[in-house]
């Protein structure tokens, strides 16, 4: 009788995808494996140049190969997972760092690895990661791009905040940002060789909150040409990164406008629905340079900045990085699981032993954590969620919470096609008291006694 772990028992599996290929990929080679009875030869290495891959592609197709299951291996996935998909294959794309992926400790090798991902497919042992469509694809490389050139011009900022304290120019003290309106005038006359601090404030902008004089003596300091030099190439840096970002937006925008809306605008929506005013607040120097916000609207026929905590910025990386299709996920539950929103529960013995968020990169699930942590202190019902939960749970665990809320609300919103209106958090919290109250009054009736509310006394009057 053979044991439960022989290598007889698992070749006895039934098997959920019987026309299933693995493929192990690395920069310069791609390994695949076909079932044993499709190929003289079920493994064969390949190169990574577009002829390997029409080979490659060419070789499963006339294996009879339905399904494909892969490794997200950096960005070398990204053409084999295209060229398959173009052909009409079924492909699977499994997390790199995935648990259930991992070989046999001690067994690592390409060859070894592409048998054991096209044994763990087939066996149904793996699952796919999700990818949006082609459209949100393309818009999701233009917004994480931009979103790199934010992150390679913020040093120089640093760069040019250092220079000036090493003059012992204390701009940073006087302006809240210097590279706003006055701070980058007075930059510009210090690079072009204005030393006078006097004539440097008087660049100052009339909505600068700091005073002339205050400026002045804030620029008063020791002009060294070696920090100088340094302010001057930062600066140079700064302008290029800038520039650079003005024309993503202009591709941005062109993209925008070449995509076609998701859903068919009702009889009363043809002319788009009336974008309601910004909210307080909402305005950031990193903002689009186009209305994505119209450009959203027009696409999914609801505003999704419309929720709050979710900016027009906010609302593009979304849109990019989950798409329009809540199918994809069945329930709410799956989609804030995916998020890393939800907590994973260790459960024995029907017990839970342990219950947290596991960690992940997934940048829809940050993007949801920036939107809780803009509303912490606002005046709204996620706000005063926020605000129950943390005296609960403590700050972290709020923030993931009203993070987990906030995509709950969005998928609804998806998934419904259904707009957003703001309780507030008075709102909010009536109903929560209402709750309470209900709770205790049941209770209350468990235990044999009646609730009854008690009206306060108010006390006589001095004489």
């Amino acid at each position: 009788m053979p044991q439960p772990n022989s290598p007889s028992t698992v070749e006895s599996l039934v098997g959920v995808h019987p026309n299933a290929a693995g493929l192990d990929i690395g920069a310069r080679e791609i390994w695949a494996c076909v079932p044993q009875d499709r190929a003289p030869e079920p493994v064969r290495m390949f190169g990574t140049f577009t002829p390997d891959l029409n080979a490659l592609v060419d070789w499963l197709v006339a294996c009879g190969v339905a399904t494909v299951a892969m490794e997200s291996t950096s960005v070398y996935w990204i053409p084999v997972f295209e060229m398959l998909e173009a052909r009409g294959l079924q492909v699977f794309l499994a997390a790199k760092r995935a648990r259930h992926i991992k070989n046999v400790p001690g067994r690592k090798s390409d060859y070894l690895d592409c048998q054991w991902i096209q044994k763990l497919h087939a066996l149904g042992l793996l699952t796919a990661s999700f990818r949006p469509d082609a459209e949100m694809c393309a818009l999701r490389a233009y917004l994480r791009h931009r979103a790199q050139l934010l992150q390679h011009r913020a040093p120089h900022i640093l760069q040019m905040q250092q220079a000036l304290h090493q003059m012992n120019l204390q701009l940073t003290q006087v302006l809240t940002d210097v590279t706003g309106a006055t701070g980058l005038a007075i930059l510009r006359a210090m690079v072009a060789g204005e030393r006078d601090p006097l004539t440097l404030a008087r660049l100052r902008n009339p909505a600068c909150k700091s005073s002339e004089e205050k400026i002045v003596k804030a620029l008063t300091g020791n002009w060294q040409p070696e920090h100088l030099f340094v302010l001057k190439q930062s600066l140079e840096l700064y302008d290029f990164y800038t520039a650079q970002v003005a024309a993503c937006d202009v591709a941005l925008e062109r993209y925008f406008t070449a995509l076609k809306p998701r859903y068919e605008p009702a009889a009363e929506d043809l002319a788009g629905p009336a974008l309601p005013r910004a909210k307080p607040g909402s305005k950031s120097k990193n903002r689009p340079a186009f209305d994505a916000r119209a450009h959203l609207v027009r696409l999914l026929r609801i505003d999704l900045v419309a929720v709050e905590g979710v900016s027009a910025s906010l609302a593009q990386t979304l849109l990019s990085e989950i798409g329009t299709d809540m199918a994809k996920w069945p329930t709410v539950k799956h989609f804030a699981s995916w998020l890393g929103l939800a907590p994973h529960n260790d459960i024995s013995g029907g017990r839970v032993l342990r219950s947290r968020t596991l960690k992940t990169d997934n940048r829809a699930g940050q993007a949801f954590r920036q939107a809780a942590a803009s509303v912490t202190r606002s005046d709204s019902a996620f706000g005063a969620y926020y605000r129950r939960k943390k005296a609960q749970i403590g700050p972290q665990q709020a923030l993931v919470a009203t993070a987990h809320k906030i995509a709950r609300t969005v998928y609804h919103m998806l998934k419904q096609r259904v707009s957003y209106h703001e309780t507030g958090a008075r709102v909010y919290e009536q109903q929560q008291r209402e709750r309470e109250l209900a709770h205790l009054q049941r209770k209350a009736a468990k235990l044999g006694f009646i609730l009854t509310a008690h009206e306060p006394v108010l006390a006589p009057a001095a004489m």
